[in-house]
C-alpha cells in the first residue's frame, strides 16, 4: 500500500467527505448527464441511493485517473462493508467495462507500460492480487454479500442449458441460479464478491473490443495479459500453499471469507456428476462443502471461471452440428484470446506438475492428500480437457488459412508438452536423453489421445491447403513435425491407439459399463499401470467422452493418415523446388533486367504476368529459412512415420512431381477434356500456391492493351489518336503498298502488317471460331514513342552526339538512316513481315 501511495504522491490529494453541499453540487452537475449511461451503470439490487456511489460517479468524470485511484484506496480503507457493498458493482464495471461492450472501462487490453507508464503502474498496483481492489473483495466476502450477474452474458452452451432449466455440468453454477421474480429482467446468478469480480475480469477479454488503433499492440505487454499471469501465479502457486486473504485493517486479523457456495464436494472431482446434468434448477440442493477445502476455494473458483468464460463456447452437440458444411459459424476467438488461453495452459501444466514425488505417489493420494494436492491432480483432466478439445477443434476447422494460425498452433503444442513445464531439470550432459519423452508421461498422452491424433489430422488438412513456400507456413509445419518427432512420443501415441483399438471381447466383465468421463482417482503422474485392461478402458472412456459413443476413430498411424503424410511430403518437396526456382529467377532478373530493359534491349513484359510470392519481397534470407524449415520438417516426418527415401522417390515419380528445369516450364497438373485442359485438384493447389503456372499471353489488339507503368499515359493516348487518324486517311494506299510483290511491298509489310491470329498459339479453344474475324488490315503504330525507355534512348543518343559536336538535325538524320539500313536488312532476312516492335 505504501508503494501504491508513493506512485500517486505527485497528484494533489483530496479526501472524500460526504457533505450535503458537495452532494447538492454533484446533483446539479449530474442532472445533465446522459440518462442512458446512468441506466447502464445501474444494478437492480441497489434500491437506496448511496452518497458514496454518487460522489465516486461524479469524480469519475471530473478527476484525473491517478487521483481517482488514490481516492478509491482511501474509500476502501475508511468505509465499512455496508457502504462499499453499494459501490462494488459500479466499480467493477468502471474498471473492466460493461458486459455489452459499450463502456470500455480502463481498457486494460491496450494499456502498456512503455506507452502510459504512470497509468499502467497505478492500474497494475490497484488490481494486483495483493492490492486494494482485492482487499475490497475480501472485505465484502467476509460479510457474505451476493451480487446479481445476468445469465444472458454467459457463454452460449451455459446460457442455453440454464434457460432450459437444466444445470450445467460445472460446479461453478450450482446453487447460484436465481429464477426471475415477477416483473424481473430474467435469469441471473447470485455470486459472491470474488466470483463477481472474476466473472467480469474474465469476460472483459471477450466483451471489450479494442479500438482500431490497437491492432498492432503486443498482447504480452498489455496490462490485462500481465494481470492474468499474476492472478495465476498467486492463486495457483507452483511452490508452497495458497496464500491467505488480506487483512481487513492494518495489523488486524484476516477476515474469514465465505468459502465457495455449497456445491459438489471437492473430493468428488474425479467423478462425472451425471445426476447433475439433468437436474432441474428448481431442485438445487445444498451440498455441504468439504471444510478442508476452505483454503483453496479461491483457486478453484479462479480456474473454473477462466475455463468457463474462455473455453466453454462449444458443447459436444454444437461441435457435432458444426461438422456440417451448412452450419453457421458460432463464437470465433481472436488471436489475443488464444494467447491468453495459452498462458493459462502453460501455468496449469506447471501447477499440476509441481507435486513432489512423495505427493504424487498413489499411497499419498489415497491416505493424506491435502485439498491443494487433490486440486493439482484434478485441475487439467476435470476442468480443462473436454472444453479445450472442443475449443481447439473449432479453431482448427474455422481459423483463416493465414499466418495468424500460429497462435492456435502454439497453444495446441503447449498443451501437448507438459514435460516442458515440469519443475525437474534435465542433466546438461545428456543431450540425447534431454529430448526424449519420459515414460512417466504415458498416462497423460493416452488420456489425451484425441488431442494428439485427431488434431494432428486437422493440422494435416490445413497444411495441405496452405502455401508451403511461405516462410511462416513452412515454420508451422516444421514446429509440428519437430514436436511429434521427440523420441518416444510417437511410440506412446501408438501404444495409446492400440489400447483404444483393443477389442472389447477380451473384457467380458465390463460389457455392461457405459463409457463416461474417465475417473482420475489414481495418481495423475503415476507410471503406466500394469493392468492393460484398465488402461484400455481409460483410453476408450476418454475418446467416447469427447467424441460421443458413435465416433469413428482414424488411427494416426493407419493407412489414411499415412497417405496424407506422404502427400504432405510430396508438397514439401515441390515447395522446396519452387522456392529455389523463384530464388534463381529473382537473382537473374535483379542482375540483368533493370539496366537492359531501361535501355530498351530487354523484352518488355507486355502480358503483365508476375509469379507473385512473398519470397520476392523478403529476399534471399527467407528462401534460406524456408528451405531449412522444409528440409527439417521432412526429416522429422520421416522419423515419426518411418518413411524411407525409396518411398518418397516412388511417390514423387507417381504423382508427376519431377519438374523440367526446376519447374520453370512444366504446366500445372491437368487432364484433357472436350473443351481443352481441365485442372485437377493438384493443379489447382499448384496454381494457388505459385508452384506452377500457365504462360499467359495477350491475344487481343496490341494497340488496345492497358497502359503500362513504363509508358506516359497522356502521350500514349495522343499517339493512338494520331495513328488512328493516319490509318483511316491512308488505309487504301497502305493496303495497296503491302500487296505489292517487290521489295517496297516487303518493306511496307514489315512495318504496317499485323500478323494474323492464326499464327498465334491460342490457349483456349473458345476463340478459334471467330479468330479470323479479328484480323485487321495494314496500319501504322506510333505507341512505341510513348515509352520512357524509347524517349530515354533517344535523349541518350542526342547527348552522345553533342559530345562529338553533332547537331540535333544531323543526329536525327543519322538515326533515321541507321534505322532504314536496319529495316532493310530485316526485310531481306524475313520471308513474312512482322509487326514492328522496339
Amino acid at each position: 500500500m505504501t508503494t501504491f501511495r508513493r506512485r500517486v504522491a505527485e497528484w494533489r490529494p483530496r479526501s472524500l467527505k460526504l457533505e450535503t453541499l458537495w452532494f447538492l453540487q454533484w446533483s446539479s452537475k449530474t442532472a445533465r448527464l446522459d440518462p442512458a449511461q446512468e441506466a447502464a451503470m445501474a444494478f437492480p439490487h441497489l434500491q437506496q441511493p448511496s452518497f458514496l456511489l454518487a460522489s465516486l460517479k461524479a469524480d469519475s468524470i471530473s478527476k484525473p485517473f491517478a487521483q481517482r485511484c488514490q481516492d478509491l484506496v482511501k474509500v476502501i480503507e475508511d468505509f465499512p462493508a455496508k457502504e462499499l457493498h453499494a459501490i462494488f458493482p459500479w466499480l467493477v464495471e468502471s474498471i473492466f467495462g460493461s458486459l455489452d461492450g459499450v463502456l470500455a472501462g480502463w481498457n486494460l487490453r491496450c494499456l502498456q507500460g512503455r506507452v502510459s507508464p504512470v497509468e499502467y503502474s497505478i492500474a497494475m498496483e490497484f488490481l494486483d492480487p495483493g492490492g486494494p481492489m482485492m482487499k475490497l473483495v475480501y472485505k465484502l466476502q467476509a460479510e457474505d454479500y451476493k451480487f446479481d450477474f445476468p445469465v444472458s452474458y454467459l457463454p452460449d452452451p451455459v446460457k442455453a442449458s440454464i434457460q432450459e432449466r437444466v444445470l450445467p455440468d460445472s460446479p461453478l453454477y450450482h446453487n447460484k441460479v436465481q429464477l426471475p421474480a415477477t416483473g424481473g429482467l430474467g435469469l441471473h446468478l447470485a455470486l459472491n464478491p470474488f466470483e463477481y469480480y472474476m466473472f467480469f475480469f474474465a469476460l472483459s477479454l471477450i466483451t471489450q473490443k479494442p479500438p482500431p488503433g490497437a491492432l498492432h499492440v503486443r498482447t504480452s505487454d498489455c496490462a490485462y495479459f500481465i494481470l492474468v499471469d499474476r492472478y495465476l501465479a498467486w492463486f495457483l502457486p507452483t511452490e508452497g500453499s495458497v496464500l491467505p486473504p488480506l487483512s481487513s485493517s492494518p495489523g488486524g486479523p484476516s477476515p474469514s471469507p465465505a468459502p465457495r457456495t455449497p456445491a459438489v464436494p471437492f473430493a468428488s472431482y474425479g467423478l462425472h456428476h451425471t445426476s447433475l446434468l439433468k437436474r432441474h434448477i428448481s431442485h438445487q440442493t445444498s451440498v455441504n462443502a468439504d471444510p478442508t477445502s476452505h483454503e483453496i476455494w479461491r483457486s478453484e473458483t479462479l480456474l473454473q471461471v477462466f475455463v468457463e468464460m474462455w473455453l466453454h463456447h462449444y458443447s459436444l452437440e454444437m461441435y457435432q452440428k458444426m461438422q456440417s458444411p451448412h452450419a453457421k459459424e458460432s463464437f470465433m476467438p481472436t488471436e489475443e484470446h488464444v494467447l491468453v488461453v495459452r498462458l493459462l495452459l502453460k501455468h496449469l501444466h506447471a501447477f499440476a506438475n509441481s507435486l513432489r514425488p512423495e505427493q504424487a505417489s498413489p499411497s499419498a493420494h489415497s491416505h493424506a492428500a491435502s485439498p491443494l494436492e487433490e486440486f493439482k491432480r484434478a485441475a487439467v483432466p476435470r476442468f480443462v480437457q473436454q472444453k479445450l478439445y472442443l475449443f481447439l477443434q473449432h479453431c482448427f476447422g474455422h481459423w483463416p488459412l493465414d499466418a495468424s494460425f500460429r497462435a492456435v498452433l502454439e497453444m495446441w503444442l503447449s498443451y501437448l508438452q507438459p514435460w516442458r513445464y515440469a519443475p525437474e531439470k534435465q542433466a546438461p550432459s545428456s543431450d540425447c536423453q534431454a529430448r526424449s519423452v519420459s515414460e512417466r508421461w504415458a498416462p497423460f498422452v493416452q488420456e489425451n489421445l484425441l488431442v494428439y491424433t485427431k488434431l494432428f489430422l486437422g493440422f494435416l488438412s490445413r497444411a495441405l491447403r496452405t502455401d508451403l513456400v511461405s516462410p511462416k507456413n513452412a515454420l508451422m509445419v516444421f514446429r509440428v513435425a519437430k514436436v511429434f518427432a521427440q523420441p518416444n512420443l510417437a511410440e506412446m501415441i501408438q501404444r495409446g491407439e492400440q489400447l483404444f483399438l483393443e477389442p472389447e471381447l477380451v473384457m467380458p466383465h465390463r460389457q455392461h459399463r457405459l463409457f463416461t468421463v474417465p475417473t482420475f482417482t489414481g495418481s495423475f503422474l503415476s507410471s503406466w499401470p500394469p493392468a492393460i485392461t484398465d488402461a484400455s478402458f481409460k483410453v476408450k472412456s476418454h475418446v467416447y467422452s469427447l467424441e460421443g459413443q458413435d465416433c469413428k476413430y482414424t488411427p494416426m498411424f493407419g493407412p489414411e493418415i499415412r497417405a496424407l503424410v506422404l502427400r504432405l511430403a510430396q508438397l514439401i518437396t515441390q515447395a522446396k523446388q519452387t522456392a529455389k526456382s523463384l530464388s534463381d529467377q529473382h537473382g537473374e532478373s535483379t542482375a540483368a533486367r533493370p539496366f537492359l530493359s531501361w535501355l530498351g534491349f530487354y523484352p518488355a513484359d507486355t502480358n503483365g504476368s508476375y509469379p507473385g510470392n512473398d519470397l520476392d519481397e523478403m529476399g534471399q534470407d527467407s528462401v534460406r529459412k524456408t528451405d531449412e524449415y522444409l528440409e527439417k520438417a521432412l526429416e522429422y516426418l520421416c522419423q515419426v512415420f518411418r518413411l524411407s527415401e525409396a518411398q518418397l522417390a516412388q511417390l514423387t515419380l507417381a504423382l508427376g512431381t519431377t519438374q523440367d528445369e526446376n519447374g520453370k516450364k512444366q504446366l500445372p497438373d491437368c487432364i484433357v477434356g472436350e473443351d481443352g485442359l481441365i485442372l485437377t485438384p493438384l493443379g489447382r493447389y499448384q496454381i494457388i500456391n505459385g508452384l506452377r503456372r500457365f504462360d499467359i499471353e495477350y491475344q487481343g489488339d496490341s494497340e488496345l492493351q492497358p497502359i503500362r507503368s513504363y509508358e506516359i499515359a497522356s502521350l500514349v493516348r495522343v499517339l493512338f489518336r494520331l495513328s488512328s487518324a493516319i490509318n483511316r486517311r491512308f488505309a487504301g494506299q497502305m493496303a495497296a503498298l503491302c500487296s505489292r510483290a517487290d521489295f517496297l511491298g516487303s518493306f511496307c509489310r514489315y512495318h504496317l502488317l499485323e500478323p494474323g491470329l492464326s499464327d498465334r498459339r491460342l490457349l483456349s479453344p473458345v476463340g478459334r471460331g471467330h479468330a479470323a474475324s479479328l484480323a485487321r488490315g495494314p496500319r501504322l503504330s506510333l505507341r512505341f514513342l510513348g515509352s520512357y525507355r524509347t524517349l530515354l534512348a533517344l535523349l541518350l543518343a542526342f547527348f552522345v552526339a553533342s559530345l562529338f559536336c553533332i547537331g540535333p538535325l544531323l543526329c536525327a538524320l543519322l538515326l533515321v538512316l541507321g534505322y532504314v539500313l536496319y529495316a532493310t536488312a530485316m526485310t531481306l532476312l524475313t520471308d513474312q513481315g512482322k509487326l514492328h516492335q522496339l
